[in-house]
This record gives structure tokens, C-alpha cells and sequence, in this order.
């Protein structure tokens, strides 16, 4: 078998003044999936949190990632589940996003499953795809190398708690989750009023100021450009259904009715 390459998402977040432009799935279209990670997206982003697929389905949707370029292919798990976490990881999957985290314990939680004891509590397995079906010995010790944590940060409570998580070893970047954060301040639907994006801005500065990478998704071209110059590393600019959905408004909207 062909050797895994080092996750090149997690070195960049580690470079702070990369700038890493993702892309969302949530159709659960395999051939959706192979054309984004040959696109040249830096990441993609799968969805169990908002969508039906399940532990195969990702399985499938990993493969087709591979096959189709070098994009990092990142879960977001619907929530902070050890359980599902190791069978996920099993399967290949090495860059993770939880939703919604609210407290330290939960932060530390999210990393735990994702790490073999001592460090955490991923349950061993000698065969599967994450060591090339027993083909590299040295994974159990190498694993946490290439392991991707990124925490939601959703809510005033999460802003309040960055400058703690970002000192949660394992913890690569947050993410604001702007409609979800939008919700919580009274605001549903509005995730661009002036409100929610001046939390969205305390947010940044807390995950900058931490020592993580800051992450956020506007799939409008452009003002997504504005959050990398703002100092958001990794932003994901677009997604499957939302690219679909306007190719085939702007495609009706050609012809004359």
C-alpha cells in the first residue's frame, strides 16, 4: 500500500499566516466528493452533523477524497462521541471538527477520543485502514502527529471559554459557528448583523490571541476574502449544495420565460 503523507492541514495550521480556503459537503455525493478534493481545495469538510451519512458512507467519501486529489479530508461528528470518534478513526479519517464544545471538560474530551492512552482513551485496534491494515508498525506511537482537532466555538459561553481551550494540548483550531452563535444571541437567520459579527470578531481575537489557528465558513466569495485578511487561517468559501443550488438559479435565470 501507498503511504498516507503527512497532514499538510494541521502543518499549516500550525503556520498561523497560512491561509488554508475549504470547501463543504453535506449531499453525500461521492463523485461531489472527488471533485472538490481535486479542485484544489486545502481542506474539505465532511457533515454528520447536519445530514443522514453515516460511519460507511464516510468510509466511501474518504476514498473518493483520495482518489480524487490532495485535499484534507476533515469529519465534523455530530457530537463529542469517543465512541464514534474511534470507529471513524479506524476508518482513516484523522482531522476532526466538534460542534458546539461549551466547557474545558468537553474541549479535553474531544481531543481524549482522538488519542490512545495514556494521552487519551481511543480504544486499540492492530488492524484497519489508519494502520494500513497492520502495514506500519509505528502508527500507535505517530498517530497524534497527524490528528486534527478543531473545536466549534457557537456560543458567548465558547467565547468566554477560548483562552482555556486553546491551552488543551491537542487542540489545533476553533471554528465559529456563525448562524449557531447567531441563534444564541436572539438573532436566528441574522448571522450577518452587526451583533453577531462583532462576537465573530472577539471570537478571531481570542483564538489568535490563544495560539491556535481560527477558522470560519462565508460561502460568499466576497467577503470571504475579508476573513483571511482579518486573520481567520482557514475558511471554508463555498459547499456543495449552496454551489449547486446558485449554478442552477443563475443557469434558469440565462433564459428569457
Amino acid at each position: 500500500m501507498r503511504p498516507i503523507p503527512p497532514n499538510m492541514f494541521k502543518r499549516r495550521l500550525a503556520d498561523r499566516a497560512a491561509r488554508q480556503p475549504g470547501f463543504w459537503l453535506s449531499l453525500n455525493s461521492l463523485a461531489a466528493t472527488e471533485m472538490a478534493a481535486g479542485a484544489g481545495f486545502d481542506w474539505l469538510l465532511l457533515d454528520m452533523e447536519h445530514t443522514p451519512i453515516d460511519v460507511e458512507s464516510v468510509e466511501h467519501h474518504l476514498l473518493a477524497a483520495r482518489h480524487g486529489g490532495d485535499a484534507e479530508f476533515v469529519v465534523r461528528v455530530p457530537s463529542i462521541d469517543p465512541v464514534l470518534v474511534k470507529r471513524l478513526l479506524d476508518t482513516g479519517i484523522r482531522s476532526f471538527m466538534f460542534p458546539n464544545v461549551q466547557t474545558v471538560d468537553e474541549a479535553r474530551l474531544a481531543v481524549a477520543a482522538t488519542r490512545y492512552p495514556p494521552a487519551g482513551m481511543r480504544g486499540y485496534s492492530g488492524i484497519n485502514r489508519a494502520n494500513r491494515f497492520a502495514g506500519n508498525p509505528g502508527y500507535a506511537a505517530q498517530a497524534h502527529e497527524d490528528i486534527v482537532v478543531i473545536l466549534q466555538v457557537e456560543t458567548e459561553a465558547a467565547i468566554a471559554n477560548i483562552p482555556d481551550y486553546g491551552r488543551v494540548p491537542g487542540v489545533d483550531g476553533m471554528l465559529v459557528g456563525p448562524n449557531d452563535l447567531a441563534a444564541s444571541l436572539g438573532l436566528l437567520g441574522q448571522s450577518g448583523h452587526p451583533d453577531v459579527l462583532a462576537r465573530v470578531g472577539a471570537a478571531r481575537s481570542a483564538i489568535v490571541a490563544s495560539g491556535v489557528a481560527a477558522g470560519m465558513l462565508d460561502f460568499n466569495p466576497a467577503t470571504a476574502q475579508g476573513l483571511f485578511d482579518d486573520g481567520f487561517g482557514f475558511v471554508a468559501v463555498g459547499g456543495d449544495s449552496t454551489t449547486l443550488v446558485r449554478g442552477m438559479k443563475q443557469l434558469l435565470g440565462s433564459f428569457a420565460r
